[in-house]
């Protein structure tokens, strides 16, 4: 019952931002993998060397928050909740490769932002999760300066984005962020359906068959499609270890703070995830910002105060 005593203490936010952080450095990684082994290959990296990770992750949960006694009984929810989440996560990753394939891929791009309005949705009809008004305008707010920042040079008018709401690069990228929010939602309801008052661990156990269903069922294609794929992850074995250990770390805080609070609004506090890969940005291609980014960054961040202030 700890566990649910911490959940309410707000040890979710910061929990939330070491998510983010880490999930950063992964994507950073990720982009040096990618150029070799492609995206699907840089995806495999992600789950098969995260794989071990999240298991040293589970036997220190095990260890230090679940509580002795009987390892906890996998159920059938679980199971489902799990899967469900592990496959929309796959789908909304191959939603997102396929829109960029797309000549105008930068209005799939931005409605691919849409997730978090909809994970609110997902949360609210699948697990009951309810947020109140003005988390939900914070939800609006901060999901509207996403958009504004994902808008291409040039072009950053909000009124480009509405028309081309039928495009077929717009109903992609909705694909896309209603597949991600399925998958947040699903990893949600796995924690919450595994017999252990330890959230800690719940997530923890949730994350290590995810990444176990995801391994095989990715790898399994990638060695029916192109082998010569897998044999370049394998090979890559010193960056893929960086990139799996951030891509572990980063999936079990955000299990953790999704087994803790709604998922809309851990969803939403990630967004700080932009902050970081703009300081990235500037540090390392010294890059400079313009008005309208300016802007959309105000923006999140006032979106990102009242999620943590009406937590």
């Amino acid at each position: 019952m700890a566990a649910l005593s911490v959940a309410a203490s707000g040890a979710w936010v910061p929990i939330t931002l070491g998510a983010a952080l880490a999930q950063t450095l992964r994507n950073a990684a990720q982009r040096h993998l990618t150029g070799d082994l492609g995206a699907l290959g840089a995806t495999l990296v992600r789950f098969l060397y995260g794989l071990p990770f999240a298991a040293i992750w589970l036997a220190v949960a095990w260890v230090g928050f679940a509580e002795r006694g009987a390892w906890p009984t996998i159920n059938t929810a679980f199971l489902v909740w799990t899967v469900v989440a592990a496959l929309s996560q796959i789908a909304a990753t191959a939603l997102l490769l396929r829109n960029m394939e797309e000549r105008n891929f930068a209005v799939g791009v931005a409605y691919s932002k849409s997730e978090i309005v909809q994970v609110a949705l997902f949360g609210l009809v699948l697990l009951g999760d309810k947020v109140s008004p003005l988390v939900i305008l914070a939800i609006v707010v901060a999901s509207a300066a996403v958009v504004l920042l994902s808008l291409p040079a040039g072009d950053r008018s909000l009124v480009s984005i509405a028309r081309g709401w039928a495009s077929r690069s717009a109903l992609l990228g909705l694909g896309s962020g209603a597949a991600f929010g399925m998958a947040a939602v699903g990893y949600r309801g796995a924690a919450l359906a595994l017999a252990t008052p330890s959230i800690v661990f719940a997530a923890a156990e949730s994350l290590v068959w995810a990444q176990m269903f995801q391994t095989v069922l990715l790898g399994f294609y990638l060695i029916w499609r192109n082998a010569a794929v897998v044999v370049a992850v394998i090979e890559a074995w010193r960056v893929s270890l960086l990139a799996g250990a951030m891509g572990a770390i980063g999936s079990a805080c955000w299990f953790t703070a999704m087994a803790m609070k709604p998922v809309a609004q851990v969803r939403t506090l990630g967004l700080v995830e932009l902050y970081f890969s703009y300081i990235v940005s500037r540090r390392v291609f010294r890059e400079r910002l313009g008005v309208a980014e300016l802007i959309g960054l105000v923006l999140l961040a006032v979106g990102l105060v009242g999620i943590v202030a009406l937590h």
